[in-house]
């Protein structure tokens, strides 16, 4: 293998490269090599949806790409943000600063992505976000210096709650992580209720992350609306439909809407608890023989099927890796603009593109839990029930604050 791995949390760095013949191309890449900084939170609320599978999925890309672009090796390195938009920035500037770090991926919490974007933009660099959702990242925060590749909080509720309303839940209330996402969530939703005709009857902001819930849930209860709303991700997600069970809130006659589910989640929560759930998903492991055949490819790596965000981050590293190539050089502006210019369709995005706001957009799903009985396997758990064509599920640039985008 023809990259190398090094871990800020590691004094051992892990490292293989092959002697290659310095072509012309190679003296365009700044350094001789091509170096990634891989940005999660490693150990915390977050850690399932992205954290240490997230970089292996990166590893499985720069591995399936050759371990080097046009003879310069491929070089990654790591850090756990711990959630903290401080830490992500001061942890990005350094890596740009001692490191020339070429792209950093990854990039889960909205606040740790935004403080991280504005670094990038400052410093000219370039950023790819796989794992948050806030909507503002490409709207108000957006830069050109970032992509957002994965999905975000127009889509999940344009998706999840549109659904929900047509189907006769119009009355909401809302539990809020209380920070970027969660706010961004909180205000798609409430748009999309409303323009379907439903209505917010409350809400209540916990903060991030949360583990007792008691509060928030009698809160909900006490509110009488037919749909109690999660705008959370997680740990804090599984938490809150955890002590919502213990409660007996749907048995009252309620009904819980995750606004941001993953795999995972669903996993660690059972089909028992979590079956008929909507949700709208970016990907799933099982759509198709594409997917099934790279999902297999990780299992065989992690032990666990993988979250959308994990896909994402493999699709989108190749998707760089291969602009890098084509431009003939790790230049952070040419590169971006390759990058736009290449079309998205891989095992991840169907009908993908870049648009000028950095939001990459793709067809999005969606799904509903399956039921134990419907269930033919551990990781059997998604239904896909309808598409949302790329161009229909995300938020149209008549409609953006974008600085780059010309209304």
């Amino acid at each position: 293998m023809t990259f190398m791995k090094k871990t800020l949390t590691a004094s051992i760095a892990v490292a293989a490269a092959s002697t290659m013949a310095i072509s012309t191309a190679h003296a365009e890449i700044s350094d001789g090599e091509v170096r990634i900084g891989y940005l999660a939170d490693m150990s915390g609320t977050y850690r399932d949806l992205a954290g240490p599978g997230g970089q292996t999925a990166m590893e499985m890309a720069v591995a399936d790409f050759g371990g080097s672009v046009n003879g310069s090796p491929i070089v990654i390195f790591s850090a756990d943000d711990r959630n903290s938009a401080d830490v992500g920035a001061n942890t990005v500037r350094e890596w740009i600063d001692q490191r020339n770090v070429d792209m950093v991926g990854g990039l889960v919490a909205s606040s740790v992505s935004i403080a991280v974007t504005k670094v990038l933009e400052e410093n000219n660099g370039l950023g790819i976000v796989s794992g948050s959702a806030a909507s503002s990242i490409t709207n108000e925060h957006c830069t050109p210096n970032h992509i957002h590749w994965v999905y975000d909080t127009y889509p999940l509720a344009n998706g999840t709650a549109k659904a929900v309303v047509e189907q006769g839940g119009d009355s909401w209330f809302l539990l809020t992580a209380d920070y970027a996402f969660g706010h961004a969530l909180e205000a798609d939703v409430t748009n999309v209720v409303e323009a379907n005709g439903g209505e917010i009857v409350g809400g209540v902001r916990h903060p991030f992350p949360t583990s007792d819930f008691s509060s928030y849930i009698l809160q909900a209860q006490g509110s009488g609306a037919k749909i109690v709303g999660l705008a959370n991700a997680g740990a804090d997600t599984v938490n809150a439909i955890t002590t919502a069970s213990q409660f007996g809130l749907t048995q009252s006659g309620q009904q819980l809407a995750g606004l941001l589910i993953f795999l995972n989640d669903v996993h660690a929560l059972g089909l028992e608890s979590t079956q008929g759930l909507l949700l709208t998903t970016g990907w799933y492991w099982d759509m198709d023989e594409d997917s099934r055949e790279w999902s297999e490819r990780y299992f065989e790596e992690v032990g666990r099927m993988p979250t959308m965000v994990q896909a994402g981050i493999y699709s989108s590293t190749m998707h760089y890796l291969k602009a890098v190539e084509a431009a003939g050089t790790d230049d952070p502006e040419a590169v971006r603009a390759q990058m736009a210019d290449m079309p998205i369709e891989d095992f991840f995005a169907r009908n993908g593109s870049i648009r000028e706001d950095g939001r990459m957009i793709h067809d999005m799903y969606l799904a509903q839990v399956k039921t134990p009985e419907e269930s033919t396997g551990e990781w059997d758990l998604y239904e896909i029930l309808s598409t949302i064509p790329a161009d229909e599920a995300y938020r149209p640039l008549s409609d953006s604050q974008c600085k780059l985008v010309q209304n």
